[in-house]
């Protein structure tokens, strides 16, 4: 029964995002949705495509291992990256009315700043989008009990986000997100009451929880246990900030008062109900220890789907592959778009495709979508990476390499192209450069990135001042 009910949701969806692609009539309605959308939709579409499979599966897995202390990146860290981008970037971003964020580093700096940084923005997602492939492998070979293997469970949960997708782009993904936000937050609280009873009730969870150790946020220890709590933090938290599907979710607002609250609401929700599969999770813990204390060591992925099928009735069954589907599906349909309109719009518009119309324009991106889904497949197929690692790493390049030239673009008005290139070399370079010969230290190496990409920046801006000053002095 319960794999009926699955495909129904799919079909339903795959029915909303069809009918969400008649309102795209040029690029622009594809990527921003003609920047139409309301307050209650903006919400929805960040909410959505942050709720993923990392948030039901890996961090509530993540949490059950290691704590509080071990979900610093992800909800902490990627909360706090959308309640700054709304305050900080949005108002400002909004204002430029542009259709990609590789537009922005064009319009500040130069087209090799451009070129560069939508490169490393697209292989960032490559991670991400996997992640949620990978995840949508696992719930079609829970639900049909293993019947459909988890290769086949990926291609087919792919083949359905693109169905939508390409025929509806942001129009589709926002739509959709709004009824999976719905969806999600109703299956998660009725589940977390019905299995909160079953565990001794909510405060028995939580002071279990909190007695085992779990609740503990802040590493004790000297620099050696603070420095990589910092770097995994940041990574999410500063590293998702210069990434297309953010600044898609923030330009297609109606307006900049929607752009800012839409984000600021879509963040504070998403660590609300982030807590909700961490709950569930340990709560499995106390409910059958010794079944679910050998998953923990074995497969902790599998902690929440095994809860729900062993311990919960047939209609919370539903719910919950229902809300874990619209999880998955809102962040990959948007994960997807993304990349595939910044290679369209800022790469091959200007080598390949300079003089193509709008509709060509439109065409392309669909083609490149399905692309790069297939791309993305090929990875999710050969990735051993856990869930939450595949997504936590897919945020280090943005971090080290596009994060610094972004916010100083925005608020220092002396950073320049050289200063923005240095920026880049410098922060890639130390990363790749740790990650390969000292990947052991307790210093992660996406915080040395960091540190080198402010440092690249502050001297390329303000070297041509400084030869400048001293000539004018020496005259």
């Amino acid at each position: 029964m319960l794999i009926w009910f699955v495909i129904l949701y799919l079909l339903v969806s795959v029915g909303i995002g069809l009918y969400a692609s008649t309102r795209v009539h040029n690029s622009r309605d594809f990527v921003v949705a003609g920047r139409h959308l309301p307050l209650p939709v903006v919400t929805a579409t960040v909410f959505a495509t942050w709720f993923g499979a990392e948030t039901v599966l890996g961090v509530s897995a993540t949490f059950v291992q290691e704590g509080l202390g071990g979900v610093a990146a992800d909800p902490f860290g990627a909360s706090m990256c959308l309640i700054l981008a709304g305050l900080f970037f949005a108002p400002l971003l909004y204002r430029m009315n542009l259709l990609t964020i590789g537009d922005y580093y064009r319009a500040r700096y130069n087209r090799t700043v451009e070129l560069i940084m939508t490169l490393c923005i697209m292989i960032s997602y490559l991670g991400w989008v996997s992640a949620q492939v990978v995840a949508l492998g696992l719930v079609f070979n829970v639900v049909s009990d293993g019947a459909v293997t988890q290769q086949a469970g990926m291609i087919i949960g792919i083949s359905v986000v693109l169905a939508y997708t390409v025929f509806g782009g942001m129009w589709s993904v926002a739509l959709l997100d709004f009824v999976q936000m719905t969806v999600i937050m109703a299956a998660l609280l009725l589940i977390a009451m019905l299995i909160g009873d079953d565990a001794g009730g909510v405060g028995h969870v939580v002071s279990q929880a909190e007695a085992a150790g779990r609740l503990q946020l802040f590493p004790s220890g000297g620099m050696e246990a603070w420095i990589p709590f910092i770097g995994a933090a940041l990574t999410m938290m500063l590293g998702s900030i210069p990434q297309q599907d953010v600044f898609q979710r923030i330009t297609s607002a109606k307006n900049e008062k929607i752009a800012v609250r839409g984000t600021v609401l879509g963040g504070v929700l998403y660590f609300a109900f982030a807590f909700i599969p961490m709950f569930l999770a340990f709560a499995a813990t106390l409910i059958d220890p010794e079944f679910f204390g050998d998953m923990i060591e074995s497969d902790s992925q599998m902690i929440l789907p095994s809860l729900i099928l062993n311990h919960t009735p047939l209609m919370a069954q539903v719910l919950f592959f229902g809300a874990l589907l619209s999880a998955i599906m809102s962040t990959a349909s948007a994960t997807l778009l993304a990349p595939s309109v910044m290679f369209t719009e800022n790469i091959l518009k200007h080598f390949a495709l300079r003089h193509m119309s709008d509709q060509q324009m439109l065409r392309t991106m669909r083609i490149i979508l399905l692309t790069f889904g297939v791309l993305v497949l090929w990875f999710a197929l050969n990735s051993e990476s856990s869930i939450f690692h595949m997504v936590e790493n897919a945020y280090k390049v943005t971090l080290v390499g596009a994060f610094v030239p972004l916010v100083f673009g925005l608020y220092w008005k002396r950073a320049n192209n050289q200063g923005a290139l240095l920026s880049i070399v410098l922060g890639l370079g130390a990363w790749l450069s740790m990650e390969i010969l000292q990947p052991d230290t307790y210093w992660p190496p996406q915080l040395v990135g960091l540190l080198f990409s402010v440092t690249g920046m502050l001297i390329g801006s303000m070297l041509p001042n400084m030869m400048r000053g001293r000539r004018h002095a020496h005259s």
